[in-house]
């Protein structure tokens, strides 16, 4: 079995890509158990065949221990170390080719914090695993904003040590902000320019003109080299992009053989 993290901050569209990907992939043939890994869900677009609500439930402890939101989303999170095996058991389970794991909503909680690194461990342990990670459109179209989300998946992908595609969420929102007629994303969404190849470090060092110019270029150099896969556009909403998320992630899974899992599909 493959394991996709599916992370990102909060407001990237992490559930409604879950839902996305996981029809996508049944639609072409691929067996997927969606797995609901945040204990603070409320409501949830699609029906998760692994849910850690039903080990611990961020509400309940906000009653039981009288903590507030961010404290008992922590604290439930920081005890699911006591049911990583089991829930690892229950997906298993499954017996699907892939587990999508839609992660919870507060990044910083599980990519930042002690135990949440350890937890995604224990979790993928003995299988392949890759991260699909999710940013608004919104926060990256200029360039203190890309920066600032670069350094963001940057410190994500060290702490959690998974190959990464970098995905830009929610791009039917672009006809929204700038009207129908965009010819081309890079001239909206500065992080596509940025993380291009052909894009100068110098031209983005001279964008950032709040930052040393020097500092600037290296960092664009650093985020071009760690981050060096492609930055795939992509909307749930519209099912855009889903194909070349896929793609992406199978490079990193099975060195992008299309369909190739490690079991026989039941399709």
């Amino acid at each position: 079995m493959y394991y996709v993290l599916i992370g990102g901050p909060a407001g990237s569209g992490k559930s409604t890509f879950t839902s996305a990907l996981a029809s996508w992939m049944h639609d072409n043939g691929l067996d997927v158990a969606k797995v609901n890994f945040d204990p603070a869900a409320e409501v949830l677009p699609y029906t998760p065949d692994v849910d850690v609500r039903r080990y611990i439930n961020a509400r309940d402890l906000m009653i039981e221990k009288g903590l507030g939101p961010n404290g008992a989303l922590v604290a439930s999170v920081d005890y699911l170390i006591n049911y990583v095996m089991d829930i690892k058991e229950e997906i298993d389970e499954t017996r699907a080719n892939y587990a999508l794991i839609d992660l919870p909503g507060q990044l910083e909680i599980v990519a930042f914090r002690r135990l949440g690194p350890l937890l995604l461990k224990e979790l993928v342990k003995g299988s392949k695993a890759a991260m699909a990670f999710l940013l608004d459109v919104r926060l990256v179209t200029d360039p203190p904003s890309a920066f600032s989300s670069a350094l963001l998946t940057l410190s994500t992908l060290y702490r959690v040590a998974i190959p990464m595609s970098v995905v830009i969420n929610k791009i039917d929102l672009i006809t929204e902000m700038y009207g129908p007629e965009v010819p081309d994303l890079k001239e909206k969404v500065y992080m596509l320019r940025l993380l291009d190849e052909d894009y100068s470090c110098v031209e983005a060092g001279n964008s950032m003109l709040f930052i040393d110019t020097e500092i600037s270029q290296l960092l664009c150099n650093v985020f071009k080299e760690a981050l060096s896969g492609e930055v795939i556009p992509a909307s749930a909403k519209e099912l855009v992009g889903l194909d070349t998320v896929y793609g992406s992630l199978q490079r990193s899974l099975a060195g992008g053989e299309d369909f190739l899992t490690e079991e026989a599909s039941e399709h």
